[in-house]
């Protein structure tokens, strides 16, 4: 029954959090401390240890998150704009690499750690292939990158499979709701986003296909100093 409760209660407060993620409020970064919270006492009952870490992570990332969001909004004028940064191929194959390696070398210590006594994890390696995705998928949250919609259809599509095998309906329907809220905020940010500190990265590539302006502006002030 409290096991219940606590599923209901992590589902509503879930929904809020996708609706002011989608409106990218600094209050979804408060309520997901409290979301995850709740969250880690029901992943811990069933024995789902990297669930349970990650939302751990998420508890940490979400006053991260606060401080980030706070420091890109300031950076556009348009605040009823959504901010979004960059995504860099860098950052892409270090995700890669991140949930290739964390995966593999999660699921085996779970395996480990049942061997130890800890009570079993039935679904080891989805377990811990949901857990690091949505760890990389919450750092490009954190750092507003537009692709972290796919990651987070990926990663809750995921969790719905892992919740429904192991009857936590609750779970299941909150993660449906996870999908079809994650499909909407993508479309919400690509239309309404803009990207932070765009008009420096204009001037910039200005500056790169145009030289020759630049170099007729520095001789004219060449020209005026010698006159």
């Amino acid at each position: 029954m409290e096991k219940s409760i606590l599923e209901i209660f992590t589902l509503i407060t879930g929904v809020i959090y996708v609706i002011l993620e989608i409106r990218q409020k600094n209050a979804m970064w408060v309520l997901g401390m409290i979301t995850s919270l709740a969250s880690m006492l029901v992943f811990y009952s069933q024995g789902l240890y990297a669930s349970f870490g990650l939302n751990a992570y998420y508890l940490i990332t979400a006053f991260i998150g606060l401080w980030q969001w706070r420091k890109d909004k300031g950076a556009i004028e348009d605040t009823s704009k959504i901010h979004l940064n960059r995504l860099s191929w860098t950052v892409v194959i270090i995700s890669a690499v991140i949930f290739i390696g964390g995966t593999i070398g999660l699921a085996a210590g779970m395996d480990y750690m049942s061997e130890l006594g800890f009570k079993e994890n039935p679904m080891s390696l989805l377990d811990a292939s949901v857990a690091v995705l949505s760890a990389v998928a919450t750092w490009w949250l954190v750092k507003s990158y537009l692709q972290q919609w796919w990651l987070w259809i990926a990663a809750n599509t995921l969790s719905l499979i892992l919740c429904a095998t192991q009857g936590m309906w609750w779970m299941a329907l909150l993660y449906i709701l996870y999908v079809v809220a994650a499909v909407i905020g993508l479309k919400h940010w690509a239309k309404h986003g803009i990207t932070v500190a765009s008009k420096e990265l204009d001037i910039k590539q200005l500056d790169q296909d145009y030289p020759a302006n630049n170099e007729d502006k520095t001789n004219s002030t060449n020209y005026q100093s010698n006159s």
